[in-house]
């Protein structure tokens, strides 16, 4: 799914409206009529709700919603925030129909008055700003969203929490409302993935409000979804006639003293990713665990607590390189002389991306179509410090096509930014695979696709598809809080089921 802008956005809707031979009330109607669908099948009918509405076209949604709970029997009342002169044509509207049936389903708030003494039964629903907001909101609508975020009441924000931009982080402190759900109109605002206002949106349902597809498919932008129906455009299944050559071999670099348990789970997981073969460098120490641990890869020792030298590596399909690697000069050593050598795209991550920074001249000889996998720590060691998670992400566009990389910089919504400016944002996975390991098995599994014939981006994204994919299982089999990294590796079976409509 691509994720525009607001001005994209907007465009869209004009889009529609003059290809349907709409006007934009109709459209407004069409919207509401969807909000109003998916909150009655979320709700008791005895529900009652305070809408609140500002004096633009969210406002009008709100409105317009009002009137069609009212229809449908429930308790509803709306409270219009006058913070403007004027009101938008449709808002004015919506305004009208709903006096019209009953003056006392809507009261105007003027400035500096507030609504106490909510019970909280109340569902709240806003409809103050969208995202036509272009500036950091302030006076009374800032303290009045900041009251309402100190009320328990269930809140359910229309299209986008108000006070929140879709393109940029406001600076810290700016009043946001707080949701439990966000319904959002056909797309993914892009602020929605970012820690900073993602942790404000709640539970996010994307509303089909009927946008016309020709608009859609023919506008550019640089910002995707990694979804479902992404991964299984990019799935390749096995084909009947095929041996353990067909899908390459991987070489795994990882391992040190006290260490190992990273290496063998990018093992592990490679294994589990699909590849013909898999071997591994490791040092003296892990022999006998990898060998006992994953009996189904081969072992190579380059060291005794550590690697210390990395040759032998040539004629490796796909290479990973870091986990539980450690830090020792002679490893950096080992490791800047292997970066120098290699021509083919390789996966680094962990140690190895530690080592780069402790290292940066060499980022440049960093083979093309290579796959970093930082978390925001080793992204800011390896590119510096920025301002907030959604600068992050295009310092990560910038260094992606600089060095002619991919990147895929871990989160909640891990995103993946490629040579070609592009950045998908990740929309599965769950807050129990901030657990230790978890990210030695995403290396492992970028690097099994990597060598069966996956362009290094589609390996990236693919990888995180199912890290994700097979995190939500686990998750739903264990709990956020009991699961581990290997029940992800456990469930990449379940994952490739779910690509292949099992």
């Amino acid at each position: 799914m691509k994720v525009f802008s607001a001005s994209q956005i907007k465009a869209c809707d004009a889009y529609t409206i003059h290809a349907a031979s709409i006007s934009s009330y109709d459209l407004m109607e069409r919207a509401a009529a969807r909000c109003v669908e998916w909150i009655t099948a979320q709700v008791p009918k005895d529900a009652v709700f305070a809408i609140l509405c500002g004096t633009g076209n969210n406002g009008g949604d709100g409105l317009a919603i009002t009137r069609m709970l009212h229809r449908q029997g429930y308790g509803v009342k709306a409270f219009l925030l006058q913070f403007s002169d004027s009101l938008s044509a449709d808002c004015k509207l919506n305004l009208e129909r709903l006096q019209n049936i009953d003056a006392e389903l809507v009261s105007v708030l003027h400035p500096e008055a507030f609504i106490t003494d909510i019970p909280s039964n109340i569902i709240v629903i806003d409809a103050i700003l969208g995202t036509g907001l272009n500036r950091q909101t302030e006076g009374w609508v800032a303290e009045f969203i900041e009251h309402i975020n100190e009320q328990p009441n269930r809140k359910i924000a229309i299209d986008i929490p108000s006070g929140m931009p879709a393109d940029i982080i406001p600076s810290p402190g700016a009043a946001v409302l707080r949701a439990d759900q966000t319904l959002s109109f056909q797309f993914y605002k892009r602020s929605f993935f970012h820690e900073e206002m993602g942790m404000l949106t709640g539970e996010v349902e994307i509303i089909d409000i009927g946008l016309n597809p020709t608009f859609i498919n023919a506008t550019q932008t640089n910002y995707l979804t990694l979804d479902a129906d992404a991964a299984r455009a990019m799935y390749k299944p096995r084909k009947p006639f095929s041996h353990k050559g067909t899908y390459g071999d991987v070489l795994i670099i990882a391992g040190s003293y006290g260490m190992m348990g990273a290496a063998v789970l990018a093992v592990k997981a490679a294994l589990r990713s699909g590849p013909g073969k898999v071997r591994a460098f490791i040092p003296e120490c892990g022999y006998t665990v990898l060998q006992t641990a994953v009996p189904e890869a081969m072992c190579t020792t380059k060291g005794d607590k550590f690697v210390t030298t990395l040759n032998g590596w040539e004629g490796a399909g796909a290479i990973g390189i870091g986990p539980g690697l450690g830090m020792q000069d002679y490893t950096a050593r080992a490791f800047a002389d292997f970066i120098e050598a290699c021509k083919q795209p390789i996966v680094i991550d962990a140690d190895g991306l530690n080592l780069l920074a402790k290292q940066p001249e060499i980022m440049h000889k960093l083979p093309h179509g290579s796959i970093i996998t930082p978390h925001p720590k080793e992204f800011e060691r390896l590119f510096g410090k920025t301002v907030n998670s959604m600068l992050q992400a295009e310092q990560a566009r910038m260094q992606a096509m600089k060095y002619n990389i991919n990147i895929v910089l871990k989160g909640h919504h891990t995103l993946v930014a490629n040579p070609e400016g592009e950045c998908w944002y990740n929309v599965n996975g769950n807050a129990g695979m901030a657990t230790g390991g978890s990210g030695d098995v995403l290396t492992g599994i970028i690097t099994g696709l990597l060598a069966q014939g996956y362009t290094p981006n589609e390996a990236a994204l693919l990888g995180v598809y199912l890290h994700g994919a097979a995190g939500d299982i686990a998750a739903a089999e264990h709990s956020q809080e009991a699961m581990i990294a290997s029940d992800i590796i456990d469930n990449l079976g379940n994952a490739f089921k779910t690509l292949a409509g099992n």
